[in-house]
């Protein structure tokens, strides 16, 4: 079977892997879609994603979506043959966050596809993967596969909207309109967001965020753009980009909230601080997600819009064109393997 493994910064291989064997507690899905994700882009770019570095080859992909095929000795779950989402992170349960009900921060938690520990957890781009059965979510009725590849990144932006507290009826901006920038306005507006402002550079990103139903489009080079607004009430930062967070800090009201959603790079990032003391803004972080997963699910079944957003289906054959081709946000948004082309 064919698999996507990233061995260092710029080697990225289609490999023949071997079928892996479910052991006790795992499930083996088909796997049919994966979405090409920044963090995948990051480790095929730079060999890391902000301080967790590649230092083994490792099998790429969080967002993917396929078929049960079998479990392993003693487990159970849904039937072979199920449609199924994988919710990619395995929280320990036991540390004081999970304990907390904050398991998306648990400090030892296993995310498929991450160098954030040694040895690194293996990915689910892959013809067929073994995953703990407890991750298998079954589609909701009337969803198919395609679309359900965005679950994943979809439950990110669901917990970033959480994050920033009540949006309802309120103007929200978000800096940022790549895939997980257009996915905060749909999830800003399933949560009742009265207007959502969304900035970028380029205009084929802002087309997107437009699909997902942005009420404003702002370039963000143009000082001079009439979409600015003068102030909103909520700002999600999800370009990942100094920049952008300094424009959500000088345009929320005061005592506003804004959210550092996009992962800045490591190390040191200037920003406004005397604006979060002077006008009492809260800065929050929001890092993955938990149980946002299966609202994801149900936002997805329920709205054919987010069609729209997956601009490209690539074979897996072909993932170093996919992966140059997600990179490139002039041309795309959300690119998929397909791993049963």
């Amino acid at each position: 079977m064919l698999g996507c493994v990233i061995h260092g910064q710029d080697d990225l291989r289609v490999e023949e892997l071997p079928v892996p064997v479910p052991g006790p507690g795992q499930a083996l899905v088909a796997v049919r879609y994966g979405g090409v994700c920044g963090s995948d882009l990051h480790y095929w770019r730079h060999g890391g994603v902000g301080d967790f570095r590649l230092r083994e080859p490792m099998l790429l992909g969080h967002e993917v979506v396929g078929t049960v095929l079998a479990y392993g000795e003693g487990t159970s779950g849904p039937v072979a043959g199920t449609a199924v989402a994988v919710h990619p992170a395995t929280p320990c349960g036991v540390c004081p966050e999970c304990a907390d009900g904050r398991r998306n921060v648990c400090r030892d938690t296993r995310y498929l596809g991450s160098a954030a520990r040694f040895p690194h957890v293996q990915g689910g781009f892959a013809a067929q993967v073994a995953v703990p059965a407890d991750q298998l979510r079954p589609l909701p009725d009337g969803l198919d596969l395609r679309r359900a590849a965005l679950a994943e990144p979809l439950s990110v932006a669901l917990h970033a909207v959480r994050r920033a507290g009540e949006v309802a009826g309120r103007h929200v901006l978000a800096t940022g309109a790549g895939p997980i920038g257009s996915l905060v306005v749909a999830a800003a507006k399933a949560a009742g967001a009265a207007r959502v402002t969304v900035t970028d550079l380029l205009p084929t990103a802002l087309e997107y965020a437009r699909i997902a139903g942005a009420d404003t489009l702002v370039r963000a080079d143009d000082p001079d753009d009439a979409g600015w607004p003068s102030e909103v009430d909520v700002a999600i930062e999800a370009s990942g980009v100094a920049a952008g967070l300094e424009t959500c800090l000088r345009l929320v009201r005061r005592g506003g909230v804004v959210v550092q959603l996009g992962m800045l790079p490591p190390g040191r990032s200037p920003f406004a601080g005397n604006l979060v003391v002077s006008r009492e803004i809260e800065l929050r972080g929001a890092f993955r997600f938990d149980t946002e997963f299966d609202a994801a699910l149900e936002l997805l079944a329920a709205e054919a819009s987010f069609d729209g957003l997956v601009s490209a289906v690539v074979p897996v054959r072909e993932a170093a064109a996919a992966f140059a081709l997600a990179a490139d946000r002039s041309r795309s948004c959300k690119v998929l393997l397909d791993f049963g082309a």
